[in-house]
């Protein structure tokens, strides 16, 4: 789908103008800083690196304030300029966007904190070259996510869409090792509890991708395709 018409159209108020591009600049910004984040909880983890785990699972405070500031950008634009279709989806898209991104925020925080206990605990088990991919793989889709709203890119969305049902299979997979593993070594128990948990936040950052990616398709085809499969969502946009 060709999203060049779909773009929020010019206005005689050149300020209304500066202010959508504004707020949506502000998003990827804060869209930026969850991707250094959720990179840097996944090193942290990987290395066992506390120091580092520490850092990116204080920055989470900052990812609030940003979200909460955008969120006010947003509800004042909708109060003095009251906008309406093409407009007032992409200002709801970013109201909704931000949402996920605080809360990829959140789970990298998780994964941080689970990188810290790790350091205290040792070698990492079994399993890390499961987790590096599907990290890889989650980091990819959340990159790709932000890409597809800077160029509302709607096809570009239903790709990334599409990856989510992957990460999901590598996640069981990467789960059962993990368990397998623990049950044949139960000594190891408390270690793999911890891999287990920032497993799921990283399965759950992929989630909130694809929630993005659903926005995005809202902002620029007007369409709801929450709980559709991808190739639905490609029939009901084209339609």
């Amino acid at each position: 789908m060709d999203a060049s018409d779909d773009k929020p159209r010019s206005h005689i108020s050149q300020q209304f103008n500066t202010d959508l591009e504004d707020l949506k600049k502000h998003m990827l910004e804060m869209g930026g800083m969850v991707e250094k984040q959720f990179s840097g909880a996944m090193q942290a983890l990987i290395e066992a690196d506390s120091t580092l785990g520490e850092r990116i699972a204080a920055d989470d405070d900052l990812l609030d304030q940003m979200e909460m500031k955008i969120d006010e950008e947003c509800n004042l634009i909708i109060a003095r300029r009251q906008p309406a279709a093409r407009d007032l989806r992409l200002v709801l898209a970013i109201v909704k966007a931000i949402r996920d991104l605080e809360r990829i925020g959140d789970e990298s925080s998780k994964i941080a904190k689970a990188a810290i206990k790790m350091s205290e605990q040792g070698e990492f088990p079994e399993g890390i070259v499961d987790f590096r991919s599907l990290g890889d793989k989650v980091q990819r889709m959340v990159h790709r996510a932000l890409d597809s709203f800077a160029r509302y890119d709607a096809d570009a969305a239903i790709a990334v869409v599409h990856e989510d049902k992957s990460v999901d299979n590598d996640y069981a997979i990467a789960m059962r090792s993990m368990v397998t593993f623990m049950m044949e070594d139960p000594s190891t128990i408390s270690k793999v509890l911890n891999v287990l948990w920032a497993l799921r936040a990283v399965e759950r950052v992929g989630d909130h991708a694809k929630n993005i990616c659903e926005h995005v398709i809202y902002m620029v085809a007007g369409t709801d395709v929450r709980h559709l499969n991808p190739n639905k969502m490609s029939a009901k946009i084209n339609a």
